[in-house]
């Protein structure tokens, strides 16, 4: 057993905890290996008829994969290990969405990157008032994978982009919004939830036991937002979704949507805080790995497409082995986490120095053994 995770076996619930909570329980690929191992052993093992997924401490569930290994893969040229990484997680998190048992996770706290690759593909998703869901990868000069494509393609509207480009940070009520929970339980009573599904109360299956503890966890900010982000995130390109999101936080009313007249752009000059959010959208992508944005608004708009979680974490594997490769993956990690100065130096720096046609040749990229080889 892995000194990071820790699993248990009692009253017919598998209990399995990231253990890391120095580090926010960040997945190493150690812990992986550990934890496929775990689900693969429960799967048949007839003691185990739901399992619970947690992350020890109060700070959070998980906060992504170990991204400082990451950077010693890129850093290293490590390439081949980093994509033995990247499949191993993968086939991990395809394992837990077609998992033959109930599975619940308990999103307390930060639950971003990897993290949401456990737990959004679960059957049962729990947040709590201290949950904070997010697909932070445009940070690092990244793009979202472990089948967040596949969750963000699926966000109601253009919300997806939105949370994808702008790395924004969810709460439970635009978490379960945007698709990425189903129940909001208050932190204090997940034990009593542990305890109700080893007890098997009235009513039986596990989404039902769930369900006497879930709450309304008020409004969603994020379906307050939706008419004007639809809008701006519409757009067919990064720089057009910036000019959109320029336009709306100004009041020009020469703004338009897709070749619509300003008439159908969603005004709101009562509403300060929309425009100023707006604004300091714009703002953001404007300092943001323009690499990473090009190929991430590309790999959402696809992924809208496709057939499966599957099919979505093989066109993400494509992704991340180029990313390893490349120059901004390592520069942003650098600038975030290693020497956190703040101030990554993307290249290209611009927009509109990004090589054309760039995410179509990336996505369809297939020089690289897939996750799942053709039978």
């Amino acid at each position: 057993m892995s000194d990071h995770i820790s699993a248990s076996v009692a009253d017919g619930v598998g209990h399995v905890t990231l253990d890391r909570p120095q580090a926010l329980n960040a997945l190493s690929y150690e812990m992986i290996r550990e934890l496929a191992a775990i689900f693969e052993l429960w799967r048949t093992d007839s003691e185990v008829g739901v399992v619970v997924l947690d992350g020890a401490g109060e700070r959070g569930f998980c906060a992504g994969g170990d991204i400082r290994e990451l950077y010693t893969y890129a850093s290293n040229d490590d390439h081949a290990e980093a994509r033995a990484f990247f499949r191993a997680e993968y086939r991990l998190d395809a394992m837990i969405a077609r998992y033959s048992k109930p599975v619940v996770a308990l999103m307390d706290g930060i639950t971003m990157g990897g993290g949401i690759g456990l737990a959004g593909h679960a059957s049962i998703r729990i947040v709590t008032e201290r949950s904070r869901v997010a697909m932070p990868e445009t940070r690092i000069g990244f793009t979202p994978d472990v089948g967040g494509s596949w969750l963000l393609a699926k966000a109601p509207g253009e919300l997806g982009v939105h949370l994808a480009l702008n790395s924004r940070t969810m709460d439970a009520a635009d978490a379960m919004h945007a698709g990425f929970a189903d129940s909001f339980v208050p932190s204090e009573r997940l034990p009593h939830v542990i305890q109700a599904l080893a007890e098997r109360a009235d009513p039986g299956s596990p989404a039902e036991i769930v369900m006497l503890f879930d709450e309304t966890p008020g409004p969603s900010a994020l379906a307050l937002a939706r008419d004007w982000v639809d809008a701006c995130y519409s757009a067919p390109t990064v720089a057009e979704i910036i000019e959109r999101l320029r336009a709306f936080a100004d009041g020009r009313v020469t703004a338009t949507t897709g070749g619509a007249s300003s008439s159908s752009f969603p005004q709101h000059p009562l509403d300060p805080g929309a425009t100023a959010y707006a604004a300091a959208a714009a703002d953001e992508l404007e300092t943001l790995s323009p690499t990473a944005l090009t190929v991430t608004l590309e790999s959402v708009r696809r992924a809208r497409t496709l057939r499966s979680l599957e099919d979505a974490l093989e066109q993400e594997f494509r992704l991340v082995s180029w990313f390893i490769e490349q120059h901004d993956l390592r520069e942003g990690i650098r600038a975030q986490v290693i020497d956190k100065d703040r101030n990554p130096r993307w290249n290209p720096s611009t927009l509109a120095e990004v090589e054309p046609g760039l995410a179509t040749r990336v996505l369809d990229d297939a020089r690289f053994e897939p996750v799942w080889p053709p039978a």
